[in-house]
């Protein structure tokens, strides 16, 4: 690692800590009172300012402490908190596999396993059930820095280890969910019975797709919001700075630069999972996502985004051989595990089913 993402780590990993606006504030507090001690009219002047928000930034941090600790202590972990090389990964598995695979959700982007806690609750009672809070999100803890999807991928099995859980595993992914059952199941064969990906985000989007601000912004929007929170700026759930911090970790990838760097580790190319079962669930168009043709310049460029995108959507089919496509119901976009639960349900629960069926 260049000596640069080394300091951003770190300065991450600083920035993760809840109390980290205490000294701040201390420190600007401080520095305010040593330009009051200087004399000049203007220095007192600027130091009373430097002196206010201090005590500003003070109160806000307080503030942010009071309203992390009593979140925690009115939303205690449900599940179960998995020793992973000295971190803590919250699990919550529920059901009874009755002899078949365990059904394991991973949400998309950086989100917590509550996402999915709809489909949890339905899938658990046919079966297993996990709902897994990777590190930085949920009730886990931040974990080591950088957060990549190489790591993650590691860390997952483990913690399913570590809490008990015995494979085989069905792996549920949506969207960077999707790109992380994918790394698992290269990884790990051993222990998936089958992945099912739910609109992964296919890399090639990454790397070629047409600028988009949503992505590119979104590092930065982590950042900015973990600083607010620090200070207080926050109504209390979901506060804790670290859950943006290893967001914007694992965001920094998500570039082309960064995909480039780690591309090796984190692409699934074609024929990777061999013959394992692979069912990749996708809308049949764009619905939801016109804000991708929104920056073409003419009818012709938005023809040939819209391409991109569709075709993109299908590359991992390639992975395996044994791979099929199911289409959504009609009107759903990328976000349809939140529009139509009860039919990605049915699709895991079918999975399931015949795996059972030719399961010794």
């Amino acid at each position: 690692m260049h000596r640069d993402g080394r300091v951003a780590n770190a300065l991450l990993a600083l920035l993760s800590r809840d109390w980290l606006g205490l000294p701040v504030a201390l420190l600007v507090a401080a520095a305010g009172g040593g330009l009051v001690g200087t004399g000049p009219p203007w220095a007192v002047a600027l130091g009373g300012l430097t002196v206010a928000l201090g005590a500003l930034l003070l109160a806000g941090s307080v503030r942010h402490l009071v309203l992390t600790a009593r979140e925690a202590r009115a939303r205690p972990a449900p599940g179960t908190l998995a020793d992973v090389g000295g971190h803590r990964m919250h699990l919550l598995a529920e059901g009874d596999a009755g002899g078949g695979p365990t059904v394991v959700w991973v949400p998309g982007g950086h989100a917590p396993g509550e996402e999915f806690r709809r489909l949890h609750t339905m899938t658990a009672a046919r079966g297993r059930s996990v709902l897994v809070d990777r590190f930085g999100t949920g009730w886990s803890d931040v974990g080591p820095f950088p957060r990549t999807t190489a790591a993650e991928a590691e860390e997952l099995p483990a913690a399913l280890a570590a809490a008990g859980e015995r494979p085989p595993f069905v792996l549920v992914g949506h969207s960077f969910g999707g790109l992380l059952a994918a790394n698992v199941a290269r990884r790990r064969p051993d222990l998936v019975a089958a992945v099912v990906l739910l609109d992964p985000t296919p890399l090639e989007v990454i790397a070629f797709a047409p600028p988009n601000r949503l992505v590119a912004g979104m590092r930065r929007r982590f950042l900015l919001t973990a600083v607010r929170h620090l200070f207080g700026a926050h109504r209390g759930a979901g506060c804790r700075t670290g859950q943006h911090c290893a967001a914007a970790s694992v965001f920094a990838e998500l570039t082309p630069s960064g995909l480039a760097a780690v591309g090796w580790e984190t692409v699934v190319y074609d024929g990777d999972l061999g013959d394992l079962p692979l069912v990749l669930v996708i809308p049949r168009d764009l619905v939801g996502g016109e804000a991708v043709l929104a920056g073409a310049r003419d009818a012709a460029e938005a023809e040939r985004i819209s391409r991109f995108y569709l075709r993109s959507r299908v590359r991992y089919l390639a992975a395996s051989t044994a791979s099929r496509l199911v289409h959504t119901p009609d009107g759903t976009g990328h976000d349809f595990p939140q529009e139509a639960p009860g039919f990605v349900a049915d699709v895991v629960g079918d999975v399931v089913r015949e795996l059972r069926v030719v399961s010794p």
